[in-house]
């Protein structure tokens, strides 16, 4: 029996130099599996840009990963039945121990977190959490919120409409891509990526619901919302605006969201992921615990995560969804997050923290450079 029969077969994603049939034949697999058994809400993401597949033959099942630094970083929980969900660890596992790797589920659920809080060869830890609504509670609270009405009214007001792009038709328009450059450009460090790739309309788009939000002709901001099929439901997955997007845009563009869910019966509905989230890192190791405390105090400079949740605060959730990344080790590890790290900067993590420092530095000096010419 062959290496690759007895632990799986990995495949990367058709943005790889992979044979180009054999990749598209195992994009379509892998959709295929997303469309029957995703539960996770980063599920339609291993259909990214950058993600690699793998496949076992015991089961109906694909893990989307990165490979960083000796670690195979898994997008959420392996895409397969509940009932399967063991086997498929211990085969994963099996796979990356014959790559000399170690792995990391990045961004699961609860359901992983469950199976495997008593196994002593896994550790786990708490990294942010969702933000979660039912749908169809959406108009009530709309009614119980003014401030949210008086969002969209004021956009509206502004001239902006909300139309639903065929998703392959975004993908390619020149008008969307123009905002996410200035979205991209607007933010001044480089973007992110694996779970949080801005580039989601280069992966796979047939099942993304795609609105874009125009003004006299002219798109200033977008919606990417992708399916999360076994729970009936949508994950928001990027909202981008330019500079010209008049106040309560964003706003526009997540009422048309819902209201799209409405209709069509969906009743799941996430953002996504909110990092450092407040409060959810009690359960942590204590050196985890500081340094995402310390994080959260100086990170915002660079990457707004506070921002991120005050604003999806103010959408009132339903309830937040606690998010962990789990490893395959009896102790969480400081090079597991140094993996992490670069998954998601997509170049070294001290190059990233680099970058951030001089940022924030420099923000300081105009800051003083301002306030000096404001005394003088």
């Amino acid at each position: 029996m062959t290496l690759s029969r007895r632990f799986g077969k990995p495949w990367r994603s058709a943005t790889s130099d992979s044979p180009g049939g054999l990749v598209a034949e195992n994009t379509v697999r892998a959709r295929k599996l997303v469309l029957e058994h995703g539960w996770n809400s980063t599920s339609y993401q291993i259909l990214n840009p950058g993600i690699e597949h793998w496949f076992t033959d015991s089961a109906p099942a694909v893990v989307g990963y990165v490979r960083r630094h000796r670690y195979l970083l898994a997008a959420g929980a392996p895409v397969c039945p509940p009932d399967a969900l063991p086997r498929v660890l211990r085969e994963f596992e099996q796979f990356a121990r014959s790559q000399s790797c170690k792995v990391c589920y990045v961004c699961a659920g609860d359901r992983l977190r469950t199976l495997l809080a008593d196994s002593p060869r896994h550790a786990t830890i708490t990294v942010g959490a969702q933000p979660v609504w039912n749908a169809p509670d959406w108009p009530q609270i709309l009614t119980r919120r003014a401030s949210l009405r008086a969002q969209l009214h004021r956009a509206a007001n502004k001239n902006v409409r909300i139309v639903e792009l065929p998703a392959g038709e975004a993908a390619r328009d020149p008008r969307i891509q123009q905002v996410l450059h200035q979205w991209i450009e607007h933010r001044g460090l480089p973007p992110l990526h694996f779970l949080t790739e801005p580039e989601v309309l280069r992966g796979v788009v047939d099942d993304r619901l795609v609105l874009a939000a125009q003004r006299d002709g002219n798109t200033v901001a977008y919606l990417v919302a992708s399916p999360v099929t076994a729970r009936n439901g949508y994950l928001i997955e990027e909202l981008a605006r330019s500079p010209e997007a008049p106040n309560g845009t964003i706003e526009l563009l997540i009422d048309a969201a819902m209201r799209h869910f409405i209709q069509r019966g969906n009743e799941y509905v996430t953002m996504g992921l909110v990092a450092l989230t407040h409060n959810v890192f009690r359960s942590n190791p204590l050196w985890i615990r500081t340094l995402m405390y310390v994080a959260r105090a100086h990170a915002n400079r660079f990457y707004n995560f506070r921002g991120l949740e005050q604003f999806r605060a103010k959408m009132h959730p339903a309830y937040w969804e606690k998010i962990f990344c789990v490893t395959n080790e009896p102790r969480f590890s400081v090079p597991a997050l140094y993996a992490m790290g670069a998954a998601f900067s997509g170049i070294s993590p001290l190059r990233a923290v680099s970058l951030g420092v001089v940022k924030g530095l420099s923000e300081e000096v105009r800051s003083l450079a301002r306030r000096f010419r404001a005394g003088v």
